[in-house]
């Protein structure tokens, strides 16, 4: 049974122009200080490697909001059938340029025409956090029947109480849009009612670059 159409956002249109306003710099910033780049975080690097090595041989790998590519290219070096997906042309676009061996695609987290059981993993890595708070859980649904028996989701937000309203970011470019900010235990419980059983959470505190955030990666049950 295929699930009801995902609420479109009120703020979809002006999120998409802000990073497509902040990509070259956010680009820039991942090039030249590895802001953004797991390789340089050893905690972020090891969840990743722990996903790819759980999901390997399962079936396609989504990397949903996958910004200019960084993970997804790691992913694909780790052999797995990866591709990528963004809100952002522009996005997209250094991600084409960036990581030409690897597939990437425009589309928004609630726009994705997913077929159930068709996916080994699942990555909403840093890229969830623009969600209405009455929207998050119907992605967290769609990836869940998306996800084969035994394929993983991934996920990584910023943790905190309240929301926060961003008028730059990436270096002083001009956005628009809202951190949605969780505690650890309103995701897990999140996914929990999506429907997958949570199998692994890390916390992390915050650092001289971003806030406390947190990392949970879920099974689906079968």
């Amino acid at each position: 049974m295929r699930l009801p159409p995902i609420d479109r956002p009120a703020d979809l249109d002006v999120v998409r122009e802000s990073y497509d306003r902040a990509a070259d710099n956010y680009v820039h910033m991942v090039l030249t200080t590895g802001f953004g780049d797991i390789r340089t975080h050893p905690w972020l690097k090891a969840s990743i490697d722990a996903f790819a090595d759980t999901v390997r041989g399962l079936g396609p790998v989504l990397d949903v909001g996958c910004g200019p590519g960084t993970v997804t290219a790691y992913l694909a070096e780790r052999g797995l059938d990866v591709s990528g997906v963004d809100l952002s042309p522009r996005m997209i676009e250094n991600a084409r340029r960036l990581h030409p061996h690897c597939r990437f695609d425009v589309a928004s987290a609630t726009d994705l025409d997913l077929g159930e059981a068709s996916l080994g993993g699942v990555l909403g890595w840093w890229s969830l956090f623009n969600l209405p708070r009455d929207v998050l859980p119907q992605v967290l649904a769609m990836f869940a029947r998306a996800l084969k028996p035994g394929g993983h989701l991934i996920t990584a937000t910023h943790v905190g109480d309240e929301d926060v309203a961003r008028t730059e970011a990436y270096g002083g470019v001009p956005v628009r849009w809202t951190t949605h900010r969780w505690r650890p235990e309103q995701l897990v419980e999140l996914i929990e009612r999506a429907g997958l059983h949570p199998v692994a959470e890390l916390r992390l505190p915050a650092d001289e670059q971003t806030g406390p955030g947190v990392v949970v990666m879920a099974r689906r049950p079968g």
